[in-house]
């Protein structure tokens, strides 16, 4: 089975970050390293992870004109990382600036393209956190709208709620990676996480990717708890 976890690290020293990759890199596929971390350790951070032979999702939601996102992205190949996100709610001119970068910038490096993953509705929103800031449509048709957009714009992944995967595989391509946060266990606090599944739940929807957060770095052993939750995905006999 392959393993679809990958760990928010969370947390607010790159010595605490690296401490979780050296004893988790054997039960995950992967790290997300987002705005907390990066801006505390910087793009250092990163390549020491990829030096350890883990795979990076670089979680900083690009979200400006599409130039500067462009260049962001030519970065952010260039450090290697295996996934980074925008806003979709940029625009499409923004998006095909992004996807472009990373192809151009990965064939002059002769590696993979990192996986451009358009940010849809954050899972943090409900129908009236949109409604404030001036979006009528509930959750569920803006999150449609913006999948639909970053399909024509060329994305070949999205980050949405787990609730939400199911009903978006059929605007996409097979090949579309769908990565899933806030991803919750039964004994697990929501905290500030509106639409959430669990791990088992959430692949049976269809995601690809899980990223998980406090249920693994907020357990006494953060390896353990790592392994539990993959093993509620192994199918039974």
């Amino acid at each position: 089975m392959r393993n679809p976890i990958y760990v928010a690290l969370d947390v607010p020293s790159p010595e605490k970050a690296l401490q979780l990759v050296e004893s988790l890199s054997s039960s995950v596929a992967g790290f997300k390293v987002g705005k907390e971390l990066f801006v505390s350790a910087g793009p250092d951070l990163v390549r020491r992870i990829r030096a350890a032979g883990a795979s990076v999702f670089l979680d900083l939601k690009f979200h400006d004109i599409p130039n500067t996102v462009a260049k962001a992205v030519a970065a952010a190949t260039r450090l290697d990382v295996q996934m980074l996100t925008l806003h979709a709610s940029g625009g499409a001119e923004m998006m095909r600036a992004a996807e472009e970068a990373a192809q151009e910038t990965a064939r002059g490096l002769n590696r993979p393209a990192p996986v451009v993953l358009g940010v849809t509705v954050l899972t943090s929103m409900a129908r009236e956190d949109l409604n404030q800031v001036g979006v009528a449509a509930d959750v569920g048709a803006q999150v449609t709208r913006l999948v639909s957009l970053g399909v024509q714009s060329g994305l070949r992944g999205f980050v949405c709620s787990p609730l939400e995967v199911a009903g978006l595989r059929s605007l996409a391509p097979e090949s579309t990676a769908w990565v899933t946060p806030g991803i919750r266990g039964p004994g697990d606090a929501a905290g500030d996480q509106k639409r959430t599944l669990s791990a088992a739940e959430a692949i049976e929807a269809g995601a690809t990717w899980l990223v998980i957060g406090r249920p693994i770095c907020a357990d006494p052993n953060p390896k353990a708890a790592a392994e539990r939750i993959l093993a509620t995905l192994r199918p039974t006999a």
